[in-house]
This record gives structure tokens, sequence and C-alpha cells, in this order.
């Protein structure tokens, strides 16, 4: 199984900044896209960003202008930098990591996978 590690949430003031990481580690063949989301108390969980392969990012527009996502292929890692945090920025954020995995060798095609990290608390204080 391919697993996921975020890290690098915090309690923050509002106006400053973190970055997220990432790391997916595994049988991993390939990474197709890797996305950010993130989920308040009583809320639903809601979508961040994207990012492909070849670096094509998307924003959800309420981010769009403080976030920046990236990804660092040679070590299956995605990070999301946040600049300008709000309290209403508050939640957890979790990862999400599609794409293929198999290893050297194997005698079948490459099998798709959708894997989740357990979140990583972001705090923003007024």
């Amino acid at each position: 199984q391919v697993q996921l590690v975020e890290s690098g949430g915090g309690l923050v003031q509002a106006g400053e900044s973190l970055r997220l990481s990432c790391a997916a580690s595994g049988n991993i063949f390939s990474i197709n896209h890797m996305d950010w989301y993130r989920q308040a108390p009583g809320k639903q969980r809601e979508f961040i960003a994207t990012i492909t392969h070849d670096y094509k990012t998307n924003y959800a527009d309420f981010v769009k202008g403080r976030f920046t996502i990236s990804r660092d292929n040679a070590k299956h890692t995605v990070y999301l930098q946040m600049n300008s945090l709000k309290p209403e920025d508050t939640a957890v954020y979790y990862c999400n990591v599609l794409g293929e995995e198999g290893v050297a060798g194997m005698l079948r095609p490459p099998q798709r996978f959708d894997s989740w990290g357990q979140g990583t608390q972001v705090t923003v204080s007024s």
C-alpha cells in the first residue's frame, strides 16, 4: 500500500505562514496528481489545490493568491505553502495522492492507487 504522512501544521497568528508537506511511500511506480483538502469542525471536507505530474495546478477560489501547491517528484512529496493565513483557514489539512503502484520486475501491470494521509492540524488565531 502507498502511505502518506503530512507534516508542518501548527498554531500561528493571522497573517503568518505555514508550509505543509506530504510524503508518499511504498511501491510507487508513478504518481499522477497530488491534492490538498481541508476539513473544519462540523463542515464537509473541501478541495484546496491540485498539481499534476507535469506541474499543472488548480486552486479553489478561496485560496488563490495566498496558497501555492508544489511537488518534488524525486521525493514523492507535495507541499502547500500557505501565506496570509486567516482564522477561517483553521482546519485539519489532508493530502491525497493518485498514481500507480508496482515494483521492478513485476509480472502484472501497475495498479492504480488513491491514498489519503491522516491529516495535520492548522490553527490560526485572530
